[in-house]
């Protein structure tokens, strides 16, 4: 079978675009921008070849796929970015965003984790209001930080910049802790503090990704989590509500799971007999229960000596 040749925005639109501004053009033509999850140089290039407008480096995917752990805030700063610049070279010119938790510290963390991730060709870096260590949107028993610190975070962000057309989206996990109304709140906040797309993690209906479409004024990213928290919701759908971007972070990442348990299977191996389907089953393939016991361990030990 013979591959495409690779196409390049930049060059089929004439003079080269910063990253940033591949995806502000993209957002301002109108319509969803669908963006399958990447995590290595293997699923950028196929993303680049399938022909999609942009690519999510999924952190999840990152923490599974390229270090075998769970997403419960075990990578760092430069791991990432590292990886980053991995996959923005294999995706040739298609934008790409990248996940950055919780900016990886305090907002001067999140000046560094901009800095590097520009330098890596990011055209959208996101960051979140959760406590550190963070845990995938779609597990329980998630903390937030207050959110005028992650707005603090967020001006960071901001002002790091150093191409003013890096997007910069803001995601808020209180839809779990605090519920919708909070998280709605939070989410105008974080946009009149100049995100440039919002992004409400985990509505759990229909009605409620309705909700945030009508409340939250601001562009809007909305996460697709196979086996996760929120409803799948077709594109014309979430584009006649209002979205601009559909992230999926596990559209390669979990039928590569599937695919390699039966190639092992018929190679004479077994099926692990614990296996727990969604987001958790996947974290528990690569440790989940051991690090969640690590921490709990030491958190413990913490709480007995009063420190």
């Amino acid at each position: 079978m013979s591959l495409p040749e690779m196409s390049h925005p930049e060059q089929d639109r004439g003079p080269a675009l910063s990253p940033g501004a591949r995806l502000r053009r993209l957002l301002a033509d109108g319509g969803l921008i669908t963006a399958p999850g990447v995590y290595d140089g293997l699923t950028a290039a196929l993303v680049a070849r399938t022909g999609f407008g942009a690519a999510y480096l999924t952190g999840a995917g990152v923490a599974v796929g390229g270090f075998g752990l769970p997403d419960i805030g075990l990578l760092t700063a430069t791991e990432m970015a590292e990886r980053a610049r991995v996959v923005v070279a294999a995706l040739g010119g298609v934008p790409l965003i990248a996940d950055a938790d919780t900016g990886y510290g305090t907002a001067m963390n999140v000046v560094r984790t901009v800095r590097e991730y520009e330098r890596a060709g990011v055209a959208a870096i996101q960051l979140e209001d959760q406590a550190f260590p963070k845990k995938c949107g779609h597990l329980p028993d998630k903390e937030l930080i207050p959110a005028a610190e992650f707005q603090d975070k967020l001006s960071a962000a901001l002002d790091a910049r150093t191409d003013p057309d890096l997007v910069v989206i803001a995601r808020t996990d209180a839809r779990g802790p605090s519920g919708l109304d909070e998280a709605i709140d939070r989410a105008n906040r974080y946009a009149a503090a100049g995100a440039d797309v919002i992004f409400v993690e985990a509505p759990q209906s229909i009605g409620e990704i309705e909700r945030i479409a009508a409340e939250v004024r601001a562009p809007l990213l909305i996460n697709m989590v196979q086996g996760g928290l929120t409803p799948d919701t077709g594109p014309d759908r979430l584009a006649a509500l209002g979205y601009r971007i559909a992230i999926h972070p596990g559209a390669l990442l979990g039928p590569t799971v599937l695919a390699g348990f039966d190639a092992l299977v018929r190679l004479g191996g077994t099926l692990p007999s614990d296996l727990t389907p969604g987001p958790q089953g996947l974290f528990e393939l690569v440790g989940l229960r051991e690090w969640s016991a690590i921490g709990e361990r030491y958190r413990a030990a913490g709480e007995r000596t009063g420190v």
